[in-house]
């Protein structure tokens, strides 16, 4: 079994968060440390630590990690001019949390994340 995270725990809501929505299936909060004006992040309720750890039974809770998303982006004032859901999958990445999380980041012009030569 995977070790629990700090997400684990505030999905129980035994530590405080800002936690914008819940269900049975996923839990979405503002990041403590937030890289843009909107920073949120959608975690399934179940741990699963990276991308390379879902399973077929976890479609249910990534797919509504995609429609809570676009749910919260409405909310938040970000669609019409546009937001970006990031997913790091193990250290070099970034990630920090082996908690899988989307980051939904919105509120300012993001610019390019990387650049390809001759693109």
């Amino acid at each position: 079994m995977a070790e629990e995270t700090i997400f684990s725990k505030i999905i129980r809501r035994e530590i405080p968060a800002d936690v914008i929505y819940q269900d049975e299936l996923v839990t979405a909060f503002r990041d403590i440390a937030p890289q843009a004006p909107s920073h949120i992040l959608i975690v399934p309720n179940t741990l699963i630590p990276t991308v390379n750890d879902v399973k077929p039974e976890h479609e249910m809770a990534l797919g509504r990690m995609m429609t809570v998303a676009a749910k919260i982006a409405e909310q938040e004032g970000l669609a019409e001019e546009g937001y970006r859901l990031i997913v790091n999958c193990n250290r070099h990445a970034g990630q920090e949390v082996y908690h899988l999380h989307m980051h939904l980041l919105g509120g300012q012009a993001l610019g390019p994340m990387l650049t390809r030569k001759g693109l």
